[in-house]
């Protein structure tokens, strides 16, 4: 009985295909997953760095500051506009300010 070679090799062929499309797809999914953790926990650090200076000021100089642009240029805070929305709301020099800040998409 004669039995062709070629078609003995196509379900493992198919097999392949299939064990490498999944795992590209499991790849691309940890992929999106991870730059999205990322995001949030810049957005998390850019927060505590803006809530800390913050509190530098209200230590060195005795009230919180009014506005994030007073932390950029005299405590050299850096914010990544480009990334993230900031909001800061400062109530009264004696009291923290309200910080959020959120991950633009």
């Amino acid at each position: 009985m004669y039995v062709d070679k070629k078609r003995r090799h196509w379900p493992y062929l198919a097999a392949a295909i299939l064990v490498l499309a999944v795992a590209g797809c499991l790849i691309c999914h940890g992929a999106r997953t991870s730059a999205k953790d990322m995001q949030e926990e810049g957005a998390v650090a850019l927060r505590t760095a803006i809530q800390r200076s913050a509190l530098q000021c209200y230590v060195v100089e005795g009230a919180y500051p009014s506005s994030l642009l007073y932390l950029e240029e005299n405590y050299g805070l850096q914010i990544n506009r480009r990334d993230f929305y900031v909001v800061y709301d400062a109530f009264a020099s004696n009291l923290p300010p309200y910080v959020q800040v959120t991950v633009r998409k």
